[in-house]
């Protein structure tokens, strides 16, 4: 897994697992004959009674959604409305410049932010966000150098190096990015918009997490390499449930030519996917919010389908039943699922000093639990080991280059949060 070099950069002139004993009781849904044991199911797990960290609020934003280190510790965090901030790890803001037109609206606006593995020598950030035009909206990946013009910072040269088209109605973007272990291609998830079926649609992005070089183009190795795909696809609103999709009518509009889809995809099958990152010993692990129930952790696997919306732990909102994903053999079951629902945002491995019980363990934002979440493993077997109340919706969760462990809060006011050790743990 890459990892920053902590090294000077002049932006900073701007301003100064093993188990636990509080680990939850899972409930396991039967076994089915022949398969490997069914993931367990963390939904009705319990906040832990005291936190083992301090918290310590450190800056405040509207709507913040994600951030990303810089290697002399100073951070970018994105706001959903558009603005992008640098900020020092003792919470001085300043606004960086250049930043696209983004379509605010619902789970859409500015999105993900990374720095590119090379960031010491090339500056590079990427940037993920709902893009507008013809049609609607859709994800968007853009790239850009980070520089200082007249004393502020600044993107310039931005492009948009990958778009999702044609263009629609429909929430859940995804946009998270995960760098590739050997620093030379990246992994981009891509939300199914709420329309249901895309997402076991070849020809279509929706739904499906992608490999991509650090220029945006089909990386070398993905499944369906050298592969295009259909000139038109079939475009609809959100239908109401799983069952109406089957059946819904939309626009027939013409795909950009070639269609790379098919070359980009690395798996199929997914919601929405709010979470991505490797762990040490280089394997792709993703979290994805399921419907009424049914949020994932996945081992992400070369040419997987995940099975959405053909199976889920969880139901419509409507109530009505989606097949459970033992009838479904072919698909990739999740190595665990939180039902009642967690709504994960932001997911990160831990390596740092500063906890040193914990690495190797994950940790998963939770919105509709209000909670941060931590995951040990054994091995590729995850497990729930502790949840910690946090009284707010928790965006994103980052292990920090410092060793401690940085939140976001969601919404207005949001803040930026750093965990430390209790003194004396």
């Amino acid at each position: 897994m890459f990892r920053p070099v902590l090294t000077g950069f002049a932006l900073m002139s701007l301003a100064g697992c093993g188990p636990s004993a509080t680990d939850p009781v899972a409930t396991e849904p039967a076994a089915t004959t022949g398969k490997a044991a069914a993931p367990l199911n963390y939904g009705a797990s319990t906040p832990a009674a005291t936190k083992p960290f301090r918290t310590t609020a450190v800056a405040t934003f509207d709507a913040p959604w994600a951030l990303a280190f810089l290697p002399d510790a100073t951070m970018l965090v994105t706001e959903k409305s558009g603005h992008l901030w640098l900020v020092t790890p003792t919470g001085a803001k300043t606004e960086v410049g250049g930043v696209p037109r983004v379509h605010d609206q619902g789970q859409g606006g500015l999105l993900f932010v990374a720095t590119s593995p090379r960031f010491p020598q090339d500056r590079q950030v990427y940037l993920t966000y709902a893009e507008p035009g013809e049609g609607g909206d859709g994800l968007a990946l853009a790239k850009a150098t980070l520089a200082i013009v007249a004393g502020k910072p600044v993107l310039q040269g931005l492009r948009v190096i990958w778009r999702q088209l044609p263009r629609g109605a429909g929430g859940q973007f995804g946009g998270y990015i995960a760098f590739a272990p050997d620093g030379n291609s990246l992994f981009l998830t891509s939300g199914e918009r709420q329309r249901f079926t895309p997402a076991q649609d070849p020809n279509q992005a929706l739904g499906k997490i992608l490999h991509l070089t650090l220029d945006g183009s089909p990386a070398p190795g993905n499944p369906g390499a050298g592969k295009t795909g259909a000139a038109t696809v079939a475009v609809f609103d959100p239908p109401e449930n799983t069952g109406a999709a089957t059946t819904a009518k939309g626009r027939t509009a013409r795909t950009p030519a070639p269609n790379l889809t098919p070359a980009e995809t690395w798996s199929t099958g997914h919601r929405n996917p709010y979470g991505l990152a490797f762990d040490a010993k280089g394997r792709l692990w993703e979290t994805e919010m399921g419907p009424q129930g049914g949020d994932e952790l996945n081992l992400i696997e070369r040419g997987g389908n995940y099975g959405w919306p053909l199976v889920s732990y969880g139901k419509n909102y409507d109530d009505t039943p989606i097949a459970r994903p033992p009838t479904r053999p072919a698909f990739k079951e999740p190595a665990l699922y939180w039902d009642p629902i967690i709504a994960p945002a932001g997911f990160t491995f831990y390596d740092g000093a500063m906890f040193p019980q914990w690495r190797g363990s994950a940790f998963v934002g939770g919105l509709a639990s209000m909670a941060l979440i931590r995951i040990a493993f054994d091995g590729t077997t995850p497990r729930e080991a502790e949840r910690w109340d946090m009284g707010n919706r928790i965006r994103a969760v980052m292990a920090g280059p410092d060793g401690a462990i940085w939140i976001l809060e969601d919404g207005d006011g949001g803040r930026l949060l750093r965990l430390t050790p209790m003194r004396g743990a």
